[in-house]
């Protein structure tokens, strides 16, 4: 008999706490987890045939500009570097998905990956998301720089971090961390988030 094993978010522990530093700024700052989302890299030459397999298999083309991300379909491709991306979708998707682009990409030089669990996700959002964010990176977040669209691999208060601007309609990033330091980048915020918080009521 197989057993059955539980699933446990790295910042599980943490909800409470996001949610009450969201509460105490007053929606200034927004800050959860969104745990075990789907992530795939693909390695591959971008102008080969198997790009364009993998495009017909995601719905959407890998981005080529440095520092881009393309969204559609509930997916997101990530620019990592010349030939390798980062492909982001729901919970629960991750062996379908690495099965869909693995049978894209056939006999082609390529590789395809299943790191989810590699890494977690934060959402930070909200009006004063950038200032909060501009505490800890050298990155220019200002929205002619870093506006929706675009993505960075970067250092977030010293740790290594994927950084995401999420699009006009739901506005703020994503910050993909390393599940072991997860917990460290999720006090950091939660301690950059003080200066927004109101009074105490």
């Amino acid at each position: 008999m197989v057993e059955q094993v539980e699933k446990h978010s790295p910042l599980g522990g943490f909800a409470a706490r996001l949610a009450a530093a969201t509460r105490a700024s007053g929606g200034a700052v927004r800050l959860a987890e969104l745990p075990f989302l789907t992530q795939v890299n693909v390695r591959l030459d971008a102008k080969g045939p198997a790009a364009d397999a993998v495009r017909l298999a995601l719905g959407i083309p890998l981005p080529v500009a440095p520092n881009t991300m393309v969204r559609g379909g509930g997916l997101a491709a990530l620019w990592l570097g010349p030939d390798e991306w980062l492909v982001v979708g729901p919970p629960g998707t991750a062996s379908g998905l690495e099965a869909r682009l693995r049978g894209a990409v056939g006999g082609a030089h390529a590789a395809v990956t299943d790191v989810s669990a590699q890494r977690t996700a934060l959402l930070v959002a909200g009006p004063r998301s950038r200032d909060l964010l501009a505490h800890g990176t050298s990155l220019d977040l200002h929205p002619r720089s870093f506006g929706p669209g675009r993505c960075a691999q970067t250092l977030l208060a010293r740790a290594q971090v994927v950084l995401a601007a999420r699009d006009e309609r739901r506005p703020g990033f994503w910050l993909l961390v390393r599940s072991s330091f997860a917990g460290y980048l999720a006090e950091w915020l939660l301690d950059a988030a003080v200066e927004y918080a109101g009074p105490p009521s």
